[in-house]
């Protein structure tokens, strides 16, 4: 809460200490109101930090000590109770307080370094890569989180440009590390890999490699044999209309043309990365056509997995053709508003999607 907000709620446990004066004070000498005095510096505490609910705790005490100097004395038994205890339990919510505050502060500076970390391992992409307009999103499943196991990036080459997506399988720290590995090997390798055939053979290398780490713990080798990731990589040509698809096991892209939309499916789909020494892969690249004006959505199953009250899964396809002439920007922005509002506001799985369009005219 900022500091003005904060600053106007002190208003009311002031006040609610001068009430409760004025009415001891008036009131019949069986009716005794001064325990309701220790609700200001709790209901300070809840909003406030430790300055503020120790100052209202002193006023609170100073307004019982009037109450008692008015009604009978400050040595009056009765009165003498309700001041010690109206200063223990200020003195409490005090540094219930100071807690409180260290404990935002702390979080605060791993918001910061979950920030740092995120623009460090998924950073984000450019609007514009040669003749080409990009949109991008990112949708946390957890509030506080700012990356998990969904990736994206672009990369420039001689002749055109190369998009990667993908999806690490589990959560936590560890689908954090594989992103953060097959980030930093399509980064390397992408422009330095002339056949987008050997740039993914040097993806599933890399990927494999690591999840055959012999330094690695032996009970944490055998979670991490089952662990993949999904991806998609994209080369685009400058000079070309078409695309060049490698899908790993991936979501397959869709493409919007004028109000239609069509599954960009390969004949020949290669399994995720790090399960090539289970399954027989063909890392050969397919190739389609991508012309001026058309966009290729890619996404996560983080989409088309979302579910609303019913059990409905998120109808991509059918959602994403009313927005498609706008533009990627406008695009994304329509699909991420309509998918909260299918899942009832809260995912339970990461999202991500990626918006490409060839602009008309461009080179």
């Amino acid at each position: 809460m900022s500091g003005e907000p904060r600053h106007a709620l002190l208003a009311v446990p002031i006040a609610l200490i001068a009430l409760v004066t004025v009415i001891d004070i008036l009131a019949p000498p069986s009716v005794h109101l001064g325990p309701f005095l220790v609700a200001a510096p709790a209901v300070t505490a809840s909003f406030a930090g430790p300055r503020a609910t120790g100052c209202v705790g002193a006023l609170a005490v100073l307004a019982q000590a009037v109450i008692a100097m008015v009604r009978t004395s400050l040595t009056d038994l009765n009165h003498t109770v309700q001041l010690i205890t109206l200063i223990l339990m200020s003195a409490f919510v005090t540094s219930f307080a100071a807690r409180r505050e260290r404990h935002e502060k702390e979080l605060t500076q791993l918001r910061s370094v979950a920030t740092a970390a995120q623009e460090v391992v998924l950073k984000p992409l450019p609007h514009r890569i040669g003749p080409l307009r990009i949109a991008s999103v990112y949708l946390a499943a957890e509030t506080e989180a700012q990356i998990g196991g969904d990736l994206y990036a672009a990369a420039r080459t001689a002749r055109g440009s190369r998009i990667l997506i993908g999806d690490v399988r589990g959560k936590g720290l560890e689908a954090v590390g594989d992103a953060a590995l097959l980030l930093g090997a399509f980064r390397g390798a992408a422009h330095r890999r002339a056949d987008l055939s050997a740039l993914v053979a040097f993806l599933e290398g890399t990927v494999s490699s690591d999840l055959d780490d012999p330094a690695a713990p032996e009970d944490e080798t055998a979670d991490r044999g089952e662990a993949f990731i999904t991806a998609a990589v994209l080369d685009i040509p400058d000079d070309e209309p078409t695309l060049h698809l490698i899908n790993c096991g991936h979501p397959p892209p869709l493409l919007l043309r004028r109000g239609q939309v069509s599954l960009l499916e390969v004949r020949h789909p290669a399994p995720p990365l790090g399960l090539t020494e289970f399954v027989e892969t063909d890392l050969s690249a397919e190739t389609f056509t991508f012309e001026p004006g058309d966009i290729v959505l890619l996404y996560t199953d983080g989409v088309i997995e979302a579910r609303d009250r019913d059990g409905t899964f998120y109808p991509l396809t059918q959602r994403a053709v009313s927005e498609s002439r706008k533009g990627p920007d406008a695009l994304l922005a329509h699909l991420c508003k309509d998918l909260l509002h299918h899942a009832g506001g809260q995912l339970d799985d990461d999202a991500a999607m990626v918006a490409i369009e060839r602009l008309p005219g461009a080179s």
